[in-house]
């Protein structure tokens, strides 16, 4: 039908997606642009990196966003939006959301789960030796170590990003998300992306949250084999020690900054669509609630879920045993506004993408009584919500990683 001024009325052009995204079952924060990056840092200054930028009272959103390694001492990624909208649940970005990318794909694990079983066996070696030697209990023997291994997945086309946030978002128990990453070799676009089910710190005001998981069981399709399954994971001694090395962490170092804090529930099973977790509800008062999300969430990073205890042992020891470097992995994501409040999560369940190629990510606590093959096979359950949300898990079923 044409227009009072004689023109054609053409298609209305399809909302630009916001290239950085959270969305979860509750909320959703959408970014559109960079206006500032915040000064890169380790994350012992992020806290006081995020107080200066807002004190300058910049102008635009006033919001930071963005990613932090599981190297402390690595440079953060964090940016202002030049436009935000914050809200509830978002129905989608891509309706209806096909499969990340079509055709053929090429799996590599890296490492291969032989070799992945070995490097448990090692880790607990040393674990067995040091809990061995007079005096190490008390002078801080390593008690847990999480190790990592990963999977280059690659497509015969380039893979939708927006087509994947949908597909990894649409899981009610978990936050995905899309993040922009400083430019690959040549300047080609690399996002971080996930649908991570962990939250590392919520702060909204003077009241605190934060959800640990750790002790992990594959689902089944089988309603019996599944209520099995994690009824079994509840009872386990092993994943329940492993569970609370995490849960004491937080509450430690949460403590002081908290007039009120607490774990009413306990242990309690957590489900996502393909995996069961062991996770603790921990619920807090700050004493100041002007504390920044951010400053809390740098003293909690990384927790034993994706590290170890004690926190500096576990890690020198993942950088002597994995063969690469985690970047983004194991780190952390999320956002902190002015006020202080802000959301926090865990990257896991994640990949860093780059055109036709997305770099997988998995780990498993390691705890005295830990099976190698055991832990090798939650690495591989831990591939697969990615997996298939990439269209990959056909591969990954005929070709286990």
């Amino acid at each position: 039908m044409p227009e009072a001024d004689g023109r054609t009325a053409g298609p209305v052009p399809a909302p630009e997606p916001p290239p950085l995204a959270f969305l979860s079952g509750e909320s959703s924060l959408l970014g559109w642009g960079c206006r500032r990056r915040l000064p890169p840092g380790g994350a012992d200054s992020l806290g006081e990196r995020v107080a200066r930028f807002f004190a300058a009272a910049p102008d635009g959103p006033a919001v930071v966003a963005g990613a932090l390694p599981f190297d402390r001492a690595a440079p953060d990624h964090l940016l202002q939006p030049d436009r935000l909208e914050r809200g509830g649940r978002v129905a989608g970005l891509a309706t209806p959301a096909p499969a990340a990318s079509g055709g053929a794909w090429r799996l590599v694990p890296r490492p291969s789960a032989a070799a992945y079983a070995d490097a448990v066996r090692q880790a607990l070696a040393r674990m067995a030796a040091e809990m061995e030697r007079p005096g190490m209990l008390a002078e801080g023997a390593l008690t847990k170590i999480v190790l990592s291994r990963g999977l280059l997945a690659r497509s015969e086309g380039p893979i939708d990003t927006v087509a994947l946030l949908d597909r990894l978002a649409a899981d009610p128990a978990v936050t995905g998300f899309r993040l922009p990453l400083p430019a690959g070799p040549g300047g080609a676009p690399r996002w971080l992306m996930g649908a991570t089910p962990e939250l590392l710190l919520r702060k909204r005001g003077g009241a605190i949250l934060s959800h640990p998981l750790a002790g992990s069981a594959r689902r089944h399709a089988d309603a019996a084999a599944d209520r099995a399954a994690g009824e079994a994971l509840l009872r386990s001694e092993k994943d329940r020690r492993e569970h609370r090395i995490v849960s004491d962490y937080i509450l430690d170092t949460l403590s002081p900054w908290c007039r009120r804090l607490a774990a009413p529930d306990g242990i309690t099973l957590s489900r996502t669509r393909t995996l069961w977790h062991l996770g603790t509800r921990i619920e807090g008062e700050l004493r100041d609630q002007a504390v920044l999300s951010a400053t809390l969430a740098a003293a909690l990073h990384p927790t034993p879920a994706v590290c170890g205890q004690p926190r500096a042992r576990a890690a020198a020891l993942i950088r002597e045993i994995e063969p690469e470097d985690r970047g983004f992995y194991a780190g952390a994501v999320g956002w902190c506004d002015a006020s202080g409040d802000g959301d926090w999560f865990v990257t896991i369940r994640c990949a860093e993408i780059a055109g036709d190629t997305a770099r997988l990510y998995a780990g498993a606590g390691i705890v005295p009584g830990s099976s190698p093959e055991g832990e090798a096979d939650e690495t591989a359950a831990k591939f697969g919500a990615l997996l298939d949300a990439l269209g990959a898990g056909d591969a990954a079923r005929e070709c286990p990683p």
